[in-house]
C-alpha cells in the first residue's frame, strides 16, 4: 500500500511539473526567425575595431546577412542603450552604471578603447529595418522590468523589421504577456545551479529559473538556452511534450552550430564567422 501511495505521489509530482512547463503554442512568426544565424552582440571583432554591441559590429552583421542578438538597458532619461553590462567598467573602463546615464552622456563612454561608443536601441533598429531579424534581450535592473519593457515596445511599435524579445527575467516576459501579446517572446535560461556567474540569486530562485518553472505564469513562445546545458530535463520535456521552439546561445564553433541546425535550432554565435 505504501508503495502504491508513493508511486501515485511521484506521478502527481511529475504531472504537475509537466503542467507548469506548458508554453504558449501556435503564435505566428517563428518561421520568420528560425532560418537565420544571429551574431551575438553583433559581429564583433575587437582586433578589427568592432567591439561587442557597437554600431560597427551591427553593421558588419547586417552587411554579411546575419541577424543580431543585442542587449537593451533603460537609462535615466528613458532612452534605451545597447550594452551588455549594467556596470560599464568592463566594456568602457569607467566606473558607472548605464541606468544612471542619459543619451547625452554616451559619447563620453568609448567601448573597449576604440572610437565606438554605446549605441541607442533606435540606432540599431534603423540599421536593421529591412534586413535580417533581431533578437532583443531586455536586461532588467533595479526592478525596472515593466518600465524597460514598455520603453522597448514603444520603439518597436511602428518598426517595420522582424524581431523577437527575450529576457532572463520572468517579470519582463510577464509584462509582454499582459500588455503586448502580439510579440514573440522568449525565456532565456541556463543551468544556474552550476554557473559561476550567478550572484544575488537564492537557491530556490536558481532552481526555478534553471528548470523553467516560471513558464506557467509567463507562457513564452520559445526557450533560449545555453547550448552547453541543453540536457536540462525541463527543456527536453517542453520540446517533447509541447514542441516548444528553441534557440541556442552562445555557439562558438562550426561543429556545434551544424549539429544544432540539424535539429532546427537557430544559433546565436560568436568568435567565428559561419
Amino acid at each position: 500500500m505504501r508503495a502504491i501511495t508513493l508511486a501515485a505521489g511521484c506521478l502527481g509530482v511529475a504531472g504537475a511539473w509537466c503542467a507548469l512547463l506548458a508554453p504558449r503554442r501556435g503564435h505566428p512568426g517563428w518561421e520568420k526567425l528560425e532560418n537565420t544565424r544571429y551574431a551575438h552582440r553583433g559581429l564583433h571583432d575587437l582586433a578589427q575595431g568592432r567591439p561587442e554591441n557597437s554600431m560597427a559590429a551591427f553593421r558588419a552583421a547586417a552587411e554579411a546577412g546575419f541577424g543580431a542578438e543585442l542587449d537593451v538597458h533603460l537609462m535615466a532619461d528613458g532612452n534605451l542603450a545597447v550594452v551588455h553590462d549594467s556596470d560599464l567598467t568592463r566594456v568602457c573602463g569607467k566606473t558607472a552604471f548605464i541606468e544612471d546615464l542619459t543619451a547625452a552622456d554616451l559619447p563620453d563612454y568609448p567601448l573597449q578603447d576604440t572610437e565606438e561608443t554605446i549605441p541607442l536601441f533606435r540606432e540599431v533598429l534603423d540599421l536593421f529595418g529591412d534586413r535580417a531579424p533581431l533578437i532583443v534581450e531586455l536586461k532588467v535592473e533595479r526592478g525596472n522590468a515593466a518600465a524597460l519593457t514598455d520603453a522597448a515596445m514603444a520603439l518597436l511599435k511602428d518598426w517595420q523589421g522582424t524581431c523577437c524579445v527575450e529576457s532572463f527575467h520572468p517579470g519582463a516576459l510577464l509584462r509582454l504577456k499582459e500588455k503586448y501579446p502580439a510579440v514573440l517572446r522568449g525565456q532565456l535560461s541556463q543551468n544556474f545551479m552550476k554557473s559561476s556567474e550567478v550572484s544575488g540569486l537564492s537557491l530556490p530562485t536558481r532552481f526555478l529559473l534553471t528548470h523553467l518553472l516560471t513558464t506557467a505564469l509567463t507562457k513564452p513562445d520559445f526557450i533560449a538556452y545555453n547550448c552547453l546545458d541543453r540536457d536540462n530535463i525541463s527543456l527536453r520535456l517542453m520540446k517533447k511534450l509541447y514542441g516548444v521552439h528553441e534557440a541556442a546561445w552562445t555557439v562558438r564553433d562550426r561543429e556545434t552550430m551544424e549539429r544544432l541546425e540539424a535539429e532546427s535550432v537557430p544559433v546565436i554565435f560568436e568568435r567565428f564567422v559561419p
